[in-house]
């Protein structure tokens, strides 16, 4: 038996990119499906999930928003005389919180609710990345903030007998109680809610669903319209960049180029060599890793310290005042882990997993995983490789989207083209970027850099 109404996250492959090349974010699609309790909100809003087939989907209970009980509120509950089915049971600010986070794609929080205890849990469940959220509840479309973020309206009606019964199943199984108490707590406060508060909610639904789940052909045309809405959003990202024109243009300020001494070039003519031994390649972009790494620290910010010399003479020098994380763009990101480990040992580190679809070279979202603090931390960005720019803009747009400050990222590389620096510099100019040289071009076939590197990853994994 479970405690929980738990929420559900669908993710398949991975995500496209959700914003335009200007960096500006396409909202998430925002589903509200109200209706009666046990009217089948829920089965119609997975039936339309499974209907879609598209990943990164959400479906939302409204169940998890109920509010913290007091004592007495709690023996009320216990005895079934506390009414869940008011308007007032409902923490709707941090709904629509929670609703507006989703819909800007920010890093979300969802609460657990309880309803053997009638509280919150500790544990939540934390979400990022929806291209559609479904938010089913009795009051979906009750609050009119909340309705003003949504882009379709969906009312359930189903007869009232066979809500009923759903309804005794349903507490009887999954919540524990007594069918006595569910049949007490459905007259005395199930019905007059539904006809006082939730009934007249129906005028606000652009589509009202006769029947629920058994209305096929009504489910159908909801899927169709969410279809093409989602359709309209898609475009050819990473050949659309190619297009850009900055031949005339200048390298950007904030584009950080290590002074190109001969031992750079010395490091640069070993990695970029064919023939050159797996142990050497590893080492020597592990040492212009560490060298890239100490040229981005010079941009944080220090204070003045003093300490004591061994002679207890004071010295009086500089520390470094910013919380440090490394997120590497996986798979040729994770090179420069050990080199960022031999500069910054107590660096948190972070991971984001970007894929080029093999049909259209799109980039792709596939995993996400940092810190929970990285919003107070200076961002030290690393990819192999800069060639385009679209898995940095899409990197980059994650962590916006975590909440760090643009202008405590910095990006670093080995290797960068003209036009993924201005690419990156134009959406995102506060975003700092430090790579040890820059080559010419770009192949208008295969996308790798030239003469460039290859492909750093296959290389330095040894999977060539």
């Amino acid at each position: 038996m479970s405690n929980y109404r738990n929420n559900v996250f669908l993710r398949g492959e991975g995500r496209s990119p959700w914003y335009r090349l200007d960096g500006s974010k396409f909202d998430c699609y925002l589903v509200g499906v109200a209706g009666g309790s046990a009217s089948g909100k829920t089965s119609v809003a997975v039936r339309i999930i499974e209907n879609l087939n598209v990943p990164w989907v959400v479906l939302l209970s409204m169940d998890s928003f109920y509010k913290e009980l007091s004592l007495e509120k709690k023996i009320e509950a216990q005895n079934n005389n506390y009414n869940f089915d008011h308007p007032d049971a409902f923490d709707f600010d941090l709904l629509l919180y929670t609703l507006k986070n989703m819909k800007e794609g920010k890093k979300t929080e969802i609460p657990v609710y309880d309803f053997i205890t009638h509280s919150r849990t500790s544990q939540k469940n934390s979400l990022y990345g929806a291209n559609v959220v479904i938010f089913e509840g009795i009051f979906a479309l009750y609050d009119q903030r909340i309705m003003d973020l949504m882009d379709l309206k969906v009312f359930v009606d189903t007869d009232s007998d066979i809500r009923l019964i759903r309804r005794l199943k349903r507490d009887i199984s999954e919540r524990g109680r007594d069918i006595n108490g569910v049949i007490q707590q459905y007259q005395k406060f199930v019905k007059p809610a539904f006809d006082q508060y939730i009934q007249p909610t129906v005028k606000n639904a652009d589509v009202i669903i006769p029947r629920g789940l058994d209305n096929l052909v009504a489910i159908d045309l909801i899927t169709k319209h969410i279809q093409r809405q989602l359709h309209e959003r898609q475009f050819n990202f990473r050949w659309d960049l190619l297009k850009i024109d900055y031949n005339d243009k200048k390298i950007p300020e904030n584009v950080i180029i290590l002074d190109q001494t001969s031992q750079l070039k010395g490091i640069h003519t070993i990695i970029r060599d064919k023939n050159t031994h797996l142990d050497d390649f590893i080492f020597y972009s592990e040492r212009l890793v560490a060298i890239i790494v100490e040229r981005a620290l010079s941009e944080l910010t220090y204070e003045k310290h003093e300490v004591v010399t061994p002679l207890n003479i004071p010295y009086v020098g500089k520390r470094c005042i910013e919380k440090i994380c490394g997120v590497s763009i996986l798979r040729a990101g994770g090179t420069m882990e050990v080199g960022l480990r031999r500069v910054v040992k107590d660096a948190l580190i972070g991971k984001i997993l970007i894929q080029s679809r093999p049909k259209t070279g799109e980039p792709s979202l596939h995993f996400v995983s940092l810190p929970d603090n990285i919003h107070e931390c200076y961002v030290l960005l690393m990819d192999a490789q800069i060639a385009t720019g679209a898995a940095a803009l899409m990197a980059i747009r994650v962590l916006l989207d975590h909440d760090v400050p643009e202008d405590k990222i910095i990006f670093l590389n080995f290797l960068a083209t003209p036009l993924g620096l201005h690419v990156i510099t134009n959406v995102f100019p506060k975003v700092k970027i430090c790579t040890s040289m820059i080559d010419p071009k770009i192949n208008d076939e295969t996308l790798f850099i030239e003469p460039g590197m290859g492909n750093f990853g296959d290389r330095y994994y040894g999977t060539l």
